[in-house]
């Protein structure tokens, strides 16, 4: 019989492994996202935004109770996780968030979560090719999806006109916007490239700067400061940190109706006093909303829902506030990609002074050619002959 000595390795179970994050609302999982951690959501037909928060928290694999694509529409977040690499697993069930407890160690690996050796709740893998079937199969819901987003559009209307179409509700901002430029912030899959194109900008025009969530760290970690956080509601909201909080000349939560708890306590123990509105209204259409209600010169977006695409990838409660917002604010918004091929800098004194010395030498060389210009020429190399026999003269 042979005999288990110190050195013999431990068996090394196949997957993934990582810590469990559960929760029923994906935005209270993202919060408390670690490296290495296994987040446990329930959530049909997860958005980019979501999906995005997911890869930046660096999660090792995605269980999902619900299906990442109901077949609704070609939603754009199973995609992102695929693109990123990050195992996701969908279609697990209710046992997937009732039977993990959040902390405990699970294994993903061929459709399944284990706890040990103990497969707890079973699935289906989502991969690149089942993606793509699915997603095709998607669009041809499209039709009745956009019936219905109709019908939510002039219902969000009808319950939110004062706020939309009167500006009511909305509280006075101490940071000073009338007349100026105003740069919202969203994190988005290119706000970092977006906020280095628009350097120029912003260093010339210094426009008020709007952090929606925790964009107001992305924007002090490009060396800019927050003039204005726009915060969403909700006891799991993901809030910026307290340097970008208390960095900014304002703080506005959004506060849906009828919501019992909020983040309130959380931000009193910060020390942070924000001003409320109470609106079905997304945190970045308020932002929006806001801006263009002060009467800001320009609205530039950065990380905004832009395209057909990014409407229909909305969460459903948030897709005809998008849409509406965009009617009420469009005079004035322009999206950050278009103001580096817009705004080309202001003049420098340098500049001028270097198109003053261009054009005289272009004129010196013009006249140099013609006859007058000649005689002068000897002239000055006359003068010029004078001056240094006299200034030899002086030191002699």
């Amino acid at each position: 019989m042979r005999l288990r000595t110190r050195n013999d390795a431990p068996e090394v179970l196949p997957g993934v492994t990582g810590t469990a994050r559960v929760g029923r609302r994906s935005s209270a999982v993202t919060a408390r996202l670690r490296a290495g951690d296994v987040a446990v959501i329930d959530l049909v037909d997860m958005d980019r935004t979501t999906a995005q928060a997911l890869v930046d928290a660096q999660v090792v694999a995605v269980l999902n109770a619900q299906p990442m694509v109901s077949g609704r529409y070609p939603n754009r977040g199973p995609q992102v996780l695929v693109d990123a690499g990050i195992p996701v697993v969908d279609q697990l069930g209710e046992a997937v968030v009732t039977d993990l407890t959040d902390g405990a160690v699970v294994r993903v690996h061929e459709g399944a979560a284990y706890l040990g050796d103990v497969a707890v709740a079973r699935g289906r893998e989502v991969d690149g090719a089942l993606l793509t079937r699915l997603l095709a199969d998607a669009r041809d819901g499209l039709t009745s999806q956009l019936e219905n987003f109709t019908h939510n559009a002039s219902e969000f209307l009808r319950r939110e006109q004062d706020l939309l179409l009167h500006g009511q509700g909305f509280p006075l901002p101490e940071t000073a916007i009338a007349g100026r430029p105003v740069v919202v912030v969203v994190r988005g899959e290119n706000l970092e490239s977006e906020l280095k194109s628009m350097g120029r900008f912003l260093t010339e025009q210094r426009p008020v700067l709007v952090g929606v969530d925790r964009a107001a760290d992305d924007l002090l970690k490009a060396g800019r400061t927050p003039d204005i956080v726009v915060l969403s509601s909700g006891i799991d909201a993901a809030l910026p940190s307290t340097k970008a909080l208390k960095a900014a000349t304002d703080v506005i939560a959004v506060v849906p109706e009828g919501i019992s708890r909020d983040a309130s306590a959380q931000l009193d123990r910060l020390g942070v006093r924000p001003r409320k509105v109470q609106t079905q209204a997304s945190a970045e259409d308020v932002a929006l909303l806001i801006a263009d209600r002060q009467d800001a010169s320009v609205i530039v977006g950065i990380g905004l829902h832009a395209t057909l695409d990014d409407f229909l990838d909305r969460q459903r409660a948030g897709l005809a506030s998008t849409y509406l917002t965009r009617l009420k604010v469009g005079r004035r918004l322009v999206d950050a990609a278009t103001v580096p091929t817009l705004y080309s800098g202001r003049v420098r004194p340098l500049h001028l002074v270097l198109l003053v010395l261009v054009g005289i030498i272009a004129l010196a060389a013009a006249i140099s050619v013609t006859p007058v210009g000649q005689e002068w020429a000897d002239q000055v190399g006359a003068w010029a002959g004078d001056l240094v026999d006299y200034l030899q003269g002086l030191t002699s």
